[in-house]
């Protein structure tokens, strides 16, 4: 069985911590962003590290879905993909997302905000990725008949192995063991601009223990939240829970 898994995160998520997760596992191939590079040429945002992405890369999008939806690389038997759902821009195709089984990871708005424009601060709605989530969950769960798996980052940090086994399950795959730990360090799957993003995941062996956060927005922020709540609170009610 061959098993390509995007899994749809925001950003300012535990997604990379996820990545390492399945990239412990014996089985799994891991891919970090696909589409960054062409969602940064075809925006014209300026990101850190722009300039190295978009050299290292590949910027057509055509491409990429070419290679990620193709053979799975090192003859493993499945492909884990973490993908940022703003990535997905809407002039793109979506007939190819029905060649990938997907999962999808959100972050409680107010903490991914306060999160988010610490590295960006013109940060909008779309930068979020949660209504581009929410255009890629309802395709697939049409498609399927069913809802597919949404996994909240903190449930998962109080957690990690029931989470995680959750999730296994709902994908149709073992959890392993492997899952709960990793080496520190950087990987040479990780994305050029890991320099920028990655510090603590560089730094880390496990997902970290959860601590309650309280965050106050400040007022010019307020918008933003209100924007994000009813595409966040869509698939928070569709989570994988007890």
């Amino acid at each position: 069985m061959t098993l390509r898994i995007a899994m749809w995160s925001g950003p300012r998520n535990i997604s990379t911590a996820m990545m390492r997760s399945f990239g412990s596992r014996p089985d799994t191939f891991v891919s970090d962003e696909p589409l960054y590079a062409h969602y940064l040429r075809a925006t014209g945002i300026e990101h850190p590290g722009r300039v190295e992405v978009l050299a290292r890369h590949e910027s057509d999008w055509r491409r990429v879905v070419a290679e990620i939806t193709g053979p799975v690389p090192e003859g493993r038997a499945i492909w884990y993909q973490k993908h940022m759902a703003h990535h997905l821009l809407p002039d793109m195709d979506r007939d190819w997302l029905d060649l990938l089984t997907h999962a999808f990871l959100i972050r409680e708005p107010d903490q991914m905000i306060a999160s988010l424009v610490k590295n960006y601060p013109e940060a909008q709605l779309a930068d979020t990725g949660l209504a581009q989530q929410c255009e890629i969950f309802d395709r697939v769960a049409d498609r399927l008949g069913h809802a597919p798996p949404v996994v909240l980052a903190s449930d998962v940090l109080k957690d990690p192995r029931g989470m995680l086994t959750k999730l296994c399950t709902a994908l149709g795959i073992q959890f392993m063991e492997q899952m709960l730990a990793w080496e520190p360090g950087p990987r040479s799957t990780d994305g050029v601009w890991s320099r920028h993003w990655y510090a603590a995941v560089e730094a880390s062996t496990a997902f970290e223990p959860w601590q309650p956060r309280k965050v106050e927005l400040p007022k010019t922020l307020r918008p933003l939240l209100d924007a994000c709540r009813p595409w966040y609170e869509k698939l928070y009610a569709l989570r994988l829970g007890d």
